[in-house]
This record gives structure tokens, sequence and C-alpha cells, in this order.
């Protein structure tokens, strides 16, 4: 099993422990890239896809655990944009 493998099978299990590291790693190994805009970027982040739709996701802040409603969204997404 890889580890992109591996991080969606924790994906789907819908940990409360994900952290922001973790779902960067997992949208660049399935061809998303963070999309850099300005010198902060604030605390949402943009991520793209050359096929599929762009995603918009919060940075947690103060800590790094991502919110259980974003890690719901991601999946439905990825999902239905059948990349995982």
């Amino acid at each position: 099993m890889s580890r992109r493998d591996k991080l969606i099978a924790r994906l789907r299990s819908r940990p409360r422990d994900f952290t922001w590291e973790e779902l960067v790693r997992l949208l660049e190994s399935l061809g998303y890239a963070e999309a850099r805009a300005g010198k902060t970027g604030g605390s949402r982040r943009r991520f793209l896809h050359p096929t599929a739709p762009m995603v918009t996701l919060p940075r947690p802040h103060p800590g790094s655990i991502v919110k259980m409603y974003v890690i719901d969204d991601v999946l439905r997404m990825l999902t239905e944009e059948a990349l995982i």
C-alpha cells in the first residue's frame, strides 16, 4: 500500500486528528498544486488541478487539525471527481 493509498484510507475513516500537512500531501499526490497569491495568502488556501475544479479550503489556526466539515467536503468532492 502506497503512502497515497494510506492517506486516502485515513481520510475515508474521517479521523479527528487529520492534519493540514496530511491534507496538502494528499491533494498534491492527486495532482493538485497550491496557488500562491500575494505575500501571505490569508487563511483560505486554493488548490488547482489540471482537469478537476479548484478547491478552496480554510487553513486551520492556531493548530493544524482539519475540521470535520472540511474533511467531509474534501471526501465528497474527490469522490464526485473520481479522484479517489
